[in-house]
């Protein structure tokens, strides 16, 4: 009987345990990051997840901090936001110890904005997310909550059955669950990605997983790159960023390159809206302008109109997985587009991506038709079918791959006039007014720093024209013809540039060959040491031919003749 007794004590114990040992085999996180940071996604814990996925995104070796060329540049007073986990020091000047109602009601007076978004937000409103009926389009924010506090659990943050309270200022500026009080000046810390991964591992690992499905096939980019899980290591290892002096301007890359370390620049605080987040509006600050106009190109297709006409009656507050279905939409956006990928919803931006935006990079174009780009080219025909044919997308998908190339012809033809022309040395002021970059920078042709780097004829103008062909009007080509710009791609921000370029190039490198030969000429008349007056030779009588050279000659004829009648006067 004794023995019976134990035996189902011992039974519920287990289950007990059983049930506080959550694993992290996360559908949407893919296999390509279990089997980088080998681990086995039937066995592995929450906490075990997020252990391995923060060791390497910490790892200096992976693409924390500063980078390399960290000893070129220090960063200014607004730098320490933008990478806070390197360089973020609490305030000195305030000594206030504060508790989490504290906090509320200080920053109430001091900085009303921040509490009032805070209010809004679900951090602070966990019980309407627990009292969500099935019926709500949101009902899905339960199941968030409730992943959420088994991701707490499995850190030991929350107790078996103890539910997650709220989300206050303590949590995300000190540490997650944090009883103590804040004290300003020892405890206070701006909140990075892992932070936000503790409680919203999913999403994290989703993101952090754009480094092991970021692989190309010949290394055309590093791996990884481009993605939002390394941009900011892709901006400090840029040699411009860190060579340029006026520091104020090279931040102005580093503003957008921040989605590695933190989560507001799409997700703004201190709300978190994930609605918010799903408008394209919410894209546009950094997907934007003369190198990479996605915002403009994807406004002016038919897919923008559509959301700029009609998006005010969608239901944003729906999941992605359920936009269409749901909430009423009617065209993509580009979440809609991007963070899909073969039916699933995540926040792996990058498992599509075939060009990289820049058609310019050695191998890209070369590689497109091959069997990794033709496999998420299918990717993408899956996207598109959700609203158009198989068939209709196929065949704007190859008007796009096709179109690309057309404009990169034209550019590799210009390049390769521009080329040669410093491989002679030609360009202007190349041999006498071409100062040496500032270090780490080294000294080339039409390299990415004389976007933003120029002393004297560095660079020269019609190789900078090159260089914003490439690096911008062939950029802006492709992204038109990925977004449905017609006008754009065609006519104003693509091959119409492009052309007139082309023609410019053209023209100067026809006037730089034909000086270089009047030069010669010159140089040839010069080494003879020939008389003007001295016509005895054909070749000599040929060499001053032409307009000029008989106004030449009858000037000097006219200065002889008058010479003589001066001295037959005297």
């Amino acid at each position: 009987m004794v023995a019976k007794l134990w035996l189902r004590i011992v039974t519920v114990m287990f289950g007990v345990l059983l049930i506080g040992v959550a694993q992290a085999n996360i559908p949407t996180v893919p296999n390509e990051l279990y089997e980088a940071l080998k681990l086995d996604r039937e066995k592995t814990s929450p906490k075990e997840l997020y252990d391995a996925v923060v060791k390497r995104y910490k790892d200096p070796a992976q693409g924390a901090g500063p980078g390399t060329m960290a000893q070129y540049w220090e960063p200014i007073p607004y730098g320490i936001y933008l990478d806070p986990a390197t360089f973020y020091k609490p305030p000195t000047s305030n000594k206030d110890v504060a508790s989490r109602k504290e906090c509320v009601e200080c920053h109430t007076d001091e900085s009303p904005v921040w509490v009032q978004a805070w209010k809004r937000s679900s951090h602070a409103n966990l019980d309407k997310i627990r009292n969500l009926k099935p019926n709500d389009p949101t009902f899905y924010k339960k199941g968030k909550l409730e992943d959420v506090e088994k991701n707490l659990r499995s850190h030991g943050k929350l107790a078996e059955g103890e539910q997650l309270k709220e989300v206050g200022c303590i949590d995300c500026h000190v540490e997650v669950g944090a009883k103590k009080k804040a004290d300003h000046a020892k405890d206070l810390k701006m909140p990075t990605a892992d932070v936000c991964g503790i409680c919203h591992l999913q999403e994290f690992a989703e993101r952090e997983s754009e480094r092991d499905t970021m692989i190309w096939p010949a290394g055309q980019w590093p791996d990884g790159r481009p993605s939002h899980a390394l941009d900011y290591k892709a901006n400090v290892e840029t040699t411009v960023w860190a060579a340029m002096p006026q520091r104020e301007v090279a931040e102005g890359c580093s503003m957008c390159h921040t989605n590695q370390n933190k989560c507001d620049s799409c997700h703004t605080r201190h709300e978190f809206s994930a609605a918010e987040s799903r408008k394209p509006e919410a894209c546009a600050t950094c997907h934007s302008g003369v190198d990479h106009n996605n915002w403009e190109a994807y406004s002016m297709s038919k897919h923008g109109k559509m959301v700029s006409m009609l998006g005010n009656q969608w239901n944003w507050d729906v999941q992605l997985k359920d936009a269409y279905a749901v909430g009423g939409q009617s065209a993509p956006t580009c979440a809609g587009c991007h963070m899909e990928y073969e039916g699933e919803f995540a926040h792996n931006m990058v498992r599509k991506i075939r060009w990289a935006n820049y058609p310019f990079v050695p191998g890209i174009a070369e590689n497109i038709n091959s069997e990794w780009s033709s496999a998420r080219l299918d990717s993408w025909v899956v996207t598109c079918t959700q609203c158009h044919s198989e068939r209709f997308a196929r065949s704007y998908l190859e008007l796009m791959d096709k179109g690309t190339l057309a404009g990169l012809a034209k550019y590799q033809e210009a390049n390769g006039i521009v080329h040669q022309l410093y491989k002679e040395g030609l360009l202007t002021g190349q041999k006498t007014n071409r100062p040496a970059p500032p270090a780490p920078e080294k000294e080339g042709y039409a390299y990415f720093a004389q976007l933003f780097w120029s002393k004297g004829n560095s660079p020269a103008a019609i190789e900078l024209k090159v260089l914003e062909m490439h690096e911008n009007d062939l950029a802006k080509m492709h992204v038109g013809l990925a977004h449905v710009n017609p006008g754009g791609w065609t006519y104003t921000e693509g091959w119409g540039p492009i052309n007139r370029a082309y023609v410019e190039i053209q023209d100067e490198n026809t006037r730089i060959r034909e000086m270089v030969a009047l030069q010669e000429r010159v140089k040839n008349l010069e080494s003879k040491k020939t008389s003007l007056l001295d016509l005895d030779s054909t070749a000599e009588k040929i060499s001053l031919g032409g307009l000029g050279g008989g106004m030449l000659l009858a000037g000097t004829l006219a200065l002889a003749g008058w010479r003589k009648r001066k001295q037959s006067e005297a």
